[in-house]
């Protein structure tokens, strides 16, 4: 058996469940969860006619690179949307089966084990639990970087000594952050980018929230367009994206990796082996959704709704409580403990949130995500607003 596995913790909602074993909410009030990041918004129409109009593909072995089409696609989109002037279809864009398994794959990819001292891959705290299996099941050792709202959840890359930043191979960025809304801004890419190019480690951005913003004049910067506007190019960088928070179709598990073409040459090697070539059907369906924006636009108009609705009701019971810079979680503090707060918040009033500390680990002496908890308002709005005036309730007897 491979002995990394042993290092793996259980996932967030694992221990959620085991948080709430023994509880039995109340009979009379309906379950509204907002622990999972899982769109509840309809799938467009015009996607799930794609999607069966694509089923005759069935009947081939797809491409581990995807069709032309596919990727010709996505291409156009990135030209779109982050202003590129030019992105190479063939070489640097690959179809993924989600960001989920491409983001781990990656990490398999990129460390070299034999290189050195145990090599380190960095990434924020809290985070997307992916990175640290990805870095262990490669052999690496997680390294994070505390994101605190005492500097606006921004790295302090002072955290890690000269040393430690010789042996980082791979770095995980999350913009827009889960569970914080983080957005990095041009400042934050030019350090990082600087410090890539001095110490050789590669970037691999999640930006699977980057569709998922409050202001359609000032969509979240991603990191091909940092570096277009810092007069580089991809070198040891690369993106990583997603249709399922953008079109409403995580079931679709569909997304793709765009950046550094010599970097994603091994990258298609490595899932050529892996046997990850994505569905004809989803590929279809896909070149439907990379080509619409007016599906996504009304995605966007559903959020802020939300947001306008909920985050005045919680702020008013819980100070600090702000809008996110995008994505669609509110990360909010709680009064007492947030493993307490969302135990019996569920007790009481049958709403599920997920407490902050289980998406981050202790480092530096705190747990980050300790007394926070992340609310998903992938709910109807009407049940966001429920679930908000439960809360307000359920405060109001603390």
């Amino acid at each position: 058996m491979n002995p990394h596995l042993g290092k793996l913790q259980p996932y967030p909602f694992e221990k959620l469940r085991q948080l709430f074993a023994g509880v039995t909410p109340p009979a009379q009030q309906r379950e509204i969860r907002l622990s999972i990041g899982e769109p509840q918004h309809p799938t467009p129409e015009f996607i799930r006619q794609a999607l069966t109009a694509g089923l005759a593909g069935l009947a081939n072995y797809p491409t581990t690179l995807g069709s032309a089409e596919l990727r010709q696609s996505i291409a156009a989109w990135l030209q779109r949307r982050y202003g590129l002037d030019r992105i190479d279809a063939e070489s640097e864009i690959i179809p993924v089966n989600g960001s989920r398994e491409a983001l781990f794959a990656f990490a398999q990819t990129i460390i070299d084990p034999t290189r050195g001292d145990q090599p380190l891959v960095v990434s924020p705290n809290p985070f997307y639990q992916i990175y640290e299996g990805a870095a262990y099941l490669a052999g690496a050792e997680p390294r994070f970087l505390n994101t605190l709202p005492g500097n606006d959840y921004a790295f302090d890359f002072a955290t890690l000594s000269e040393a430690e930043w010789q042996r980082v191979q791979l770095f995980f960025v999350c913009s827009p952050g889960n569970p914080t809304g983080k957005v990095l801004q041009l400042d934050d890419w030019r350090q990082l980018f600087a410090l890539a190019d001095r110490y050789g480690f590669v970037i691999a951005s999640d930006e699977c929230y980057s569709e998922i913003f409050p202001d359609e004049s000032e969509p979240p910067l991603g990191c091909l367009q940092a570096a277009r506007r810092l007069g580089r190019g991809f070198e040891r960088l690369v993106m990583f994206s997603s249709l399922s928070k953008r079109s409403n179709v995580p079931g679709m598990r569909s997304g793709f990796v765009a950046g550094d073409a010599a970097t994603l040459r091994s990258f298609l090697l490595y899932r050529t082996y892996h046997g990850s070539a994505m569905n004809p059907a989803v590929q279809t369906a896909s070149v439907a959704a990379w080509n619409d924006e007016a599906h996504v636009r009304e995605n966007r108009r559903q959020y802020t709704e939300k947001f306008a609705a909920v985050t005045p009701r919680l702020a008013a019971v819980l100070p600090g409580t702000g809008m996110p810079d995008a994505g669609f979680y509110l990360w909010v503090r709680t009064p007492v403990s947030d493993t307490d707060f969302a135990r019996q918040l569920f007790a009481d009033y049958n709403v599920v949130l997920l407490p902050g500390s289980l998406l981050a680990r202790t480092a530096q002496g705190i747990n980050p995500g300790a007394g926070f908890v992340r609310i998903a308002l992938v709910a109807p709005l009407a049940d966001c607003i429920e679930a908000a005036e439960r809360i307000r309730s359920f405060i109001s007897r603390l």
